[in-house]
């Protein structure tokens, strides 16, 4: 993010906090606009990043074993209306070719995709289809249970409530008992 596109940004929040009523000169609001601008360059980091590249295959001995990485916790912005949703991803594949990824770069692959405007929905199939992009796998599947601002504190105000999302591509998708296998994994 470039200097005048927090200019932008720091603009705007003065606007919206003189719209809803607030003095932008009040003590605890005066650097709450660089405050927001410096959050924002880092929460929608992903926006100007055009690829990544934060990647590294190895050899592996087997490629008919799950790689499961569970857990993941990671924070994304709900696109609808700017607030946050955040939770934990589970990313799992079969290699192909023996060919698999240095584990700790499915959890930056996750930040990577989270780290913009998003519904959950999408960041589910963005995750597999970046680790499809990087290793070309037999199978993905990636589960995601999140949290969501936008449900907790407005609108329906449901706090505690979460959202899963799944999707499975290749022989996720094909075999049950794979499915079966990944979704008892993460119990």
């Amino acid at each position: 993010m470039n200097s005048e596109q927090k200019k932008i940004i720091q603009e705007s929040v003065k606007n919206i906090l003189r719209a809803i009523g607030e003095d932008v000169t009040r003590e605890g609001l005066i650097e709450t606009p660089e405050r927001v601008a410096k959050m924002y360059e880092e929460i929608f980091s992903s926006v100007t990043e055009t690829d990544f590249n934060n990647c590294k295959v190895f050899t592996s001995l087997s490629d008919d074993d799950i790689v499961l990485v569970k857990d993941i916790p990671f924070y994304s912005m709900c696109e609808h209306h700017l607030l946050p949703f955040y939770g934990k991803a589970h990313v799992a594949y079969i290699p192909s070719n023996k060919q698999i990824i240095g584990l700790s770069k499915i959890p930056r692959m996750v930040d990577y995709c989270a780290k913009r405007p998003n519904v959950q929905e999408n960041l589910t199939i963005q995750i597999a289809r970046l680790l499809e992009e990087k290793v070309s796998p037999q199978g993905i599947a990636v589960a995601i249970e999140a949290e969501h601002m936008c449900m907790s504190m407005r609108g329906i105000k449901k706090p505690g409530s979460t959202t899963k999302t799944f999707h499975y591509s290749g022989c996720f998708k094909t075999d049950r008992d794979l499915k079966r296998e990944f979704l008892e994994a993460l119990t």
